[in-house]
């Protein structure tokens, strides 16, 4: 294992022991971005690095915008846990994961400094130097896992990364009034809405019933493509923008 860390932004180098081999030589093309959901850095850097946590990242950044990296990019940290996108599941294997301190949803979870944005944009594109990223696959911890995980959540700025070259986004089609469809819905309609979510790499069935698994992934989907507002419900706001999305990531395969 290296001694010194694989980015020059890392003022620290706090190796945890929770890491393994990239399985089958996989080399990293997600970025995935998380937020440690406890009141304390160091109390959170410290459980990264403990043995009995069972949990890894390759870095955390701090409020104050300082990045430790814990787990060298070679290696597959252990951040990920159950998740899925775009029909892999061992998204350890391929991806690359960010802690970004933050209390969470359960501590009130207050905006990200612009000091600590400035780092995470920064580290963001470091990385992105070194490996071959799509901006499709930079993700929230919430996309891979709709209903288990909420973090970064939706105040993590993702159109500024957007507009430093970070990641997929288009400004969303602003909220309206319509309800749209929601829980207990049986349509084509749905069948449509769930078929354009998995084509955008979500887990999620397309069985044409708006049950509480297209519930959970909507309203991952709107922590972070359209944070105006986190209901679940598919919103012509909501579905207009997943298409947008869906020609931009077309047209970046090109």
């Amino acid at each position: 294992m290296t001694s010194s860390p694989d980015s020059k932004l890392a003022a620290h180098w706090v190796p945890s022991p929770n890491f393994e081999p990239r399985r089958d030589g996989r080399r990293p093309d997600m970025l995935i971005l998380h937020y440690t959901g406890m009141e304390a850095h160091d109390a959170a850097r410290d459980w990264l690095a403990s043995e009995d946590s069972k949990v890894s990242a390759h870095y955390v950044v701090d409020e104050d915008g300082t990045i430790t990296q814990m787990v060298p990019e070679s290696e597959r940290a252990w951040h990920a846990g159950q998740s899925h996108w775009a029909g892999e599941t061992d998204l350890n294997s391929a991806s690359i994961g960010i802690e970004i301190h933050n209390p969470g949803h359960d501590f009130d979870y207050p905006p990200f400094p612009d000091v600590q944005m400035q780092a995470v944009e920064a580290l963001c594109q470091d990385i992105l130097s070194r490996h071959a990223i799509p901006a499709a696959r930079i993700l929230a911890h919430s996309d891979i896992a709709p209903g288990r995980k909420r973090d970064p959540g939706e105040r993590f700025d993702w159109a500024r990364l957007a507009r430093a070259g970070i990641g997929l986004w288009t400004e969303p089609v602003p909220a309206g009034e319509d309800s749209g469809l929601g829980l207990g819905d049986e349509s084509a309609a749905v069948a449509d809405l769930q078929q354009d979510l998995l084509d955008f790499g979500y887990g999620v069935e397309a069985t044409s019933t708006y049950g509480r698994g297209t519930e959970s992934v909507v309203e991952a989907f709107q922590r972070h493509y359209r944070p105006e507002r986190v209901d679940g419900r598919a919103d012509r706001s909501t579905c207009e923008t997943l298409k947008r999305l869906l020609v931009l990531r077309a047209g970046a395969a090109v």
